[in-house]
């Protein structure tokens, strides 16, 4: 085990011939790029002379947790992947920091990272997770890097979903194979959310089983690239873009071609229609008495002729048998007597209503004795 110190840079072969005779202080002082990877380091000490590093790799060793970098304030490229982190911390003040590779660690929950408004790559892939867990994602982490990240590598690590990402506007590298994402459609609404990806890799995951995966894809993202590795032909992509128009434009007919003939069949058969329409009933009750009231009117031994030569019923039966005051009819059924040409009387429209009452009673013992049947309820 080791610590990253200032007496461990100056002994360093490399350091001592780039040094030579000049001063320690000063050499630090001005020294950019520190390589101390696989080197068995376990933590970091405080380093304050070291203000103009700008990069530092320390891969590949057994640092635990992340803590004294905050003499680094130029620091743009950190390598800590490959290590036993367990959780991301203490790089808020990296305020100029570009590149962060913590692959490979024992990372469960992306966060603290509002702090880095410079960001642009963040790897984060093959995290050593428990047994059925998956990589998280802070929504506050992912809010604060929206404007300004724009590569993003979290292969390997038991992702199912990927919705929340879509908030990444300015993504246009995404690395995410051999997880589990599986739906396509939440393929399509991030695709719409991040219109400068030309970069997209989702081999091992099971979406790529999908029917026509590809061409989907090709099709949602006109500013792909490359695809799962492969680089994307525009012209098959035009074909694809331009074929789907077509079966769009096609169902589109399809569906207002039956629309087009109900509008053309009124205006052809306008009489037809208006016909139906007559003899739609909606109120209850009124079509099982429509049958007996149609009867009726064809039985000249109970109509009479108007002014101008139409046969009606009589007012008394006109207002229930035609529908008309259907809110006087109550609930019980209203029954209509058919009676016999040649025992019914000329009725005139001068008779009274109770004259005409009583004369359709007297009748109605004749009715029963021949059969008549009268309309059931």
């Amino acid at each position: 085990m080791g610590r990253l110190t200032v007496d461990l840079i100056a002994k360093s072969s490399i350091h001592v011939k780039n040094r030579r005779d000049e001063p320690l202080e000063q050499y630090l002082k001005r020294l950019t790029h520190l390589n101390f990877s696989n080197k068995n380091i376990d933590e970091i000490d405080d380093l304050p002379v070291c203000k103009s590093l700008s990069v530092l790799y320390l891969y590949d060793n057994n640092i635990i947790q992340i803590h004294n970098l905050d003499f680094a304030i130029n620091l743009t490229h950190l390598y800590l992947q490959n290590n036993n982190i367990t959780h991301i911390a203490n790089l808020s003040l990296l305020q100029n920091l570009t590149k962060l590779y913590l692959g490979g660690n024992c990372i469960s929950v992306v966060e603290e990272l509002e702090g880095l408004t410079e960001l642009r790559e963040l790897h984060v892939e093959n995290q050593r997770l428990p047994l059925g867990e998956k990589l998280l994602f802070d929504p506050r982490t992912l809010q604060s890097l929206k404007k300004s990240l724009c590569v993003l590598n979290i292969k390997k690590n038991n992702i199912d979903e990927i919705k929340e990402l879509a908030c990444l506007g300015n993504l246009n590298q995404l690395m995410a194979e051999d997880n589990h994402i599986q739906d396509i459609k939440e393929l399509e609404y991030v695709l719409s959310q991040w219109q400068k990806l030309w970069y997209l890799n989702l081999s091992g995951n099971p979406v790529c089983q999908k029917a026509k995966y590809r061409d989907k894809i090709m099709v949602l993202s006109t500013s792909l690239e490359v695809l799962d590795g492969k680089e994307i032909n525009n012209t098959v992509r035009q074909f694809l873009i331009n074929w789907k128009a077509f079966r769009e434009a096609k169902k589109k007919i399809a569906m207002e071609k039956p629309e087009e003939q109900a509008t053309q069949q009124t205006l052809d058969h306008p009489q037809v229609i208006r016909n139906h329409a007559l003899r739609s009933y909606t109120t209850p009750g009124i079509r099982r008495f429509r049958k007996p009231v149609d009867h009726l009117m064809k039985t000249s031994s109970l109509s009479y002729s108007r002014d101008d030569g139409k046969s009606v019923l009589p007012p008394v039966l006109e207002s229930k048998g035609m529908g008309d005051g259907v809110e006087r009819i109550g609930t019980q059924p209203v029954r209509f007597l058919l009676m016999p040409s040649h025992m019914a009387t000329k009725v005139t429209p001068s008779i009274p209503g109770n004259i005409l009452n009583q004369g359709l009673r007297k009748t109605s013992s004749f009715a029963s004795e021949q059969n008549i049947a009268e309309p059931q309820a």
